[in-house]
């Protein structure tokens, strides 16, 4: 497990295969609870190429001297993206008043 929040990742590799593959990934909390949101593509086998986007943002908690992934979630599309950022500026479009 990673030591640092810059160690942390959601790149996964298997039998030699990244069937995850880590586009970027944004710290948005450091600390004894870290948050991380991460860009991402799966591995598609059947058609041997990697698939569209995705996102998910992870929370870990450092215990022991490592952080340990203690909840996640999961955006399946740019349109739930897309949907949720809408949200979120219209709410903070609300707190400007």
């Amino acid at each position: 497990m990673a030591e640092t929040v810059d160690e942390l990742t959601v790149g996964y590799q298997d039998g030699g295969v990244e069937t995850v593959k880590e586009l970027d990934k944004k710290v948005l909390t450091k600390g004894a609870w870290a948050t991380v949101i991460y860009r991402y593509q799966d591995w598609n086998r059947a058609k041997e190429e990697y698939g569209p986007d995705k996102y998910t943002i992870r929370r870990y908690q450092k215990r022991n001297g490592e952080y340990q992934q203690k909840s996640k979630f999961n955006i399946s599309s740019k349109d739930q993206a897309k949907s949720i950022i809408a949200a979120l500026e219209e709410w903070m479009d609300m707190d400007k008043d």
